[in-house]
């Protein structure tokens, strides 16, 4: 059964896949497996590597490259659910890469239901780096996750066999919000203010202004780059403004001539 979703999974150019039994998943911030799916036993997570997009100087053409991979693996996660709850029979729920998220004071909107790094850790699918997020053997850390929870039993892969992070510090080093500075930890609102300036934060900041200044210099700010950033995250949703700690690691870097 394994071999046969693994060939699946492959056939809809999805980058990777590992297997992670429900016991072997640890999440110190998520929620438990069981109160969101009572009797799953197993965890398929998904692998996809970012295109160069993120990379772009430019962050629209960045954002929108990431905004791009949202979709398409939420269409393969969609998918492979199908497959194995009309060919397994199985139980399944999806688990998309990002939001929506419980958003309160204790989560910040920071955690996710399900941890899909620390899915992927127990899917054998790569080990945490010194940016704290997962750094594939292949792939580095420019690679997203999601998941498929499902009552199929199906024992976990092994782990990887060394850490792929070379522990250059480059990425503690570039981020501009210092928020690596504690190793183990991402700071998680000074990399938020700096990544995300037209999220919740900065809508709150922006409108609080607004509603004290005079009428002259509300007509200013409606004029403003910035108001105009905070309208096309409204409906678009939250944009990344910074992709420093993935961009500068060198692990899964294509060689050059």
């Amino acid at each position: 059964m394994r071999e046969r979703i693994r060939s699946f999974v492959s056939g809809l150019e999805i980058d990777d896949v590992g297997f992670a039994a429900v016991s072997d998943y640890r999440s110190p911030m998520s929620p438990s497996i069981e109160s969101i799916f009572p009797g799953a036993r197993s965890i398929v997570v998904l692998a996809y590597k970012e295109l160069d997009s993120c990379g772009s100087p430019d962050m629209n053409i960045a954002m929108g490259g990431r905004m791009d991979l949202a979709a398409f693996s939420r269409s393969c996660g969609y998918k492979l659910a199908r497959h194995l709850e009309r060919s397994y029979g199985a139980r399944v729920m999806t688990v998309p890469l990002s939001y929506p998220m419980a958003q309160n004071e204790d989560t910040r909107g920071a955690v996710g239901q399900v941890s899909l790094r620390h899915a992927a850790v127990a899917a054998g699918l790569g080990a945490f780096g010194s940016n704290n997020l997962v750094v594939h053997p292949r792939f580095g850390c420019r690679t997203i996750f999601s998941a498929i929870l499902t009552d199929l039993d199906i024992p976990s892969d092994p782990p990887v066999k060394e850490n792929p992070c070379t522990a250059c510090g480059l990425c503690v080093q570039g981020c501009p919000g210092k928020a690596l500075d504690e190793p183990g930890r991402t700071d998680v609102m000074k990399c938020v203010k700096n990544a995300m300036p037209y999220g919740l934060n900065g809508a709150v900041r922006f409108w609080s202004r607004y509603g004290e200044a005079p009428a002259a210099e509300r007509k200013a700010m409606l004029r403003d780059p910035n108001f105009w950033r905070l309208h096309q995250a409204g409906f678009i949703g939250p944009q990344y403004f910074c992709f420093a700690c993935m961009n500068v690691c060198p692990v899964g870097r294509k060689a050059t001539a």
